[in-house]
């Protein structure tokens, strides 16, 4: 066993005073709609719901270890960091300080809280991570405390590279998997695991899921270097990040670019609504990345061949249940958005009405501008049962003489009317 895959057994055995194994489980319903046999890293499972723990406590355990000269932690996170974070500082009895946004939901800081109970204090500091994670840095600095990033450090990769470490050992037939999906936000796991399993000898195909809005490892691949981008889009909370990891990227750069795939938001919202109506398994969205990626293969290609699927994360607040429901639907072509020239005159919206299916249900109806005059612009939200029914509906329309505008792709528009 090489020096790494060393730290990476030492670091899952402490790992069991905390918590056992995640389970490593076929899926019945995956494996039948893909003809592959998919086994999920169940990582929701964690005390945290998250893999984060793992990298949290392996840097305490180090520090600590090694003898540290102080007993204060800090970190800047507004998600599964921060449980993690406060979980290790509460089992250590060691204070620590967390920074997050002022805009954080409640209710991530009142799980921190939980996770910390009186050892850990939060400081809401800045609207954006930026701000709160220089203002931790400077706080770690002038305190003499020690800065647990989430990502870009090599004892947070040898952590995370302990669910490499436990798939390999729960594989029921004891050989690798042909494929292993990872989900890739700073590139900590991805970085851990691909190592771990390169020097067990084991080398499945590594392929690695990536949120469509913020594709830093895809674009650092592709440009032979780390790239940081200028516009990420956030939904994908638990894996939108600017730049890969200085220390990850070291470890993924001779992978190709092609081996990371792009998942869109709104699909990836599909998926975690499929999870949890026919599984029953809640998710947030950066822990769907991986089961969402196996859309992306042929069936042919994967038939009859084992993937692991990580499962990265279950902390899903459910305030956010109606943007991920609207974003799935509108995803599967079952919900538009039209801006029609509405004409004011008595029967108009009844005549209007008559064009709609029996199946065809209108979810929004608002006047964006009314005059006195002949028109008014009036934004329609429309939800169908099946997506062919708008191909009629367009018919319709057309035949009838009505002018709209179908706006449901536009982001310019959407972003601001819907």
């Amino acid at each position: 066993m090489t020096g790494f895959n060393e730290q990476v057994a030492q670091a899952a055995e402490a790992l069991r005073a905390l918590f056992p194994e995640t389970p490593l489980q076929e899926n019945d319903y995956l494996s039948r709609k893909t003809g592959a046999r998919i086994l999920l890293k169940r990582e929701d499972l964690s005390p945290v719901r998250s893999y984060k723990i793992r990298g949290a406590f392996n840097f305490f355990r180090k520090a600590l270890g090694a003898g540290a000269k102080s007993d204060l932690f800090v970190c800047a996170s507004a998600g599964n960091h921060a449980q993690g974070f406060a979980y290790v500082c509460r089992h250590f009895g060691k204070k620590g300080v967390v920074f997050m946004p002022v805009t954080t939901p409640q209710q991530k800081i009142d799980k921190t809280r939980l996770f910390g109970g009186e050892f850990v204090e939060i400081r809401l500091i800045g609207d954006y991570f930026d701000d709160c994670y220089h203002a931790a840095l400077a706080f770690a600095e002038e305190g003499g405390g020690h800065m647990v990033p989430p990502f870009d450090h090599r004892h947070i990769i040898e952590g995370q590279a302990t669910v490499g470490w436990e798939v390999a050992a729960q594989m029921p037939d004891g050989k690798a998997p042909d494929i292993m999906v990872l989900p890739v936000g700073g590139g900590g796991l991805a970085a851990g695991v691909t190592r771990c399993f390169g020097e067990l000898g084991r080398r499945p195909r590594f392929v690695f899921a990536e949120p469509a809005g913020s594709p830093s490892l895809k674009e650092s691949l592709a440009g032979g270097k780390r790239v940081k981008l200028a516009k990420v889009d956030n939904f994908v909370d638990g894996a939108a990040v600017a730049e890969i990891g200085r220390e990850p990227f070291r470890h993924l750069k001779d992978y190709p670019a092609d081996a990371v795939r792009l998942i869109p938001e709104n699909r990836l919202c599909a998926t975690m609504i499929e999870m949890l109506n026919v599984e029953g398994v809640v998710l947030e969205p950066a822990g769907a990345l991986a089961i969402d990626a196996l859309k992306d293969f042929p069936r042919k290609e994967i038939k009859g061949k084992s993937i692991v699927l990580v499962v990265s994360g279950g902390n899903f607040d459910f305030e956010r249940l109606p943007d991920v429901k609207e974003r799935a639907l509108r995803f599967e072509g079952l919900k538009k958005y039209f801006v029609f020239r509405f004409p004011q005159r008595p029967g108009a919206l009844r005549d209007f009405l008559g064009l709609l299916g029996p199946d065809d249900d209108i979810t929004r109806f608002e006047y964006l501008k009314k005059s006195a005059r002949n028109f008014g612009s009036v934004l329609i939200g429309i939800e169908t049962r099946d997506r062919k029914n708008f191909d009629i509906l367009a018919r319709r329309f057309h035949e009838s003489g009505w002018a709209y505008q179908d706006i449901t792709d536009n982001e310019t528009i959407a972003g601001l009317v819907i």
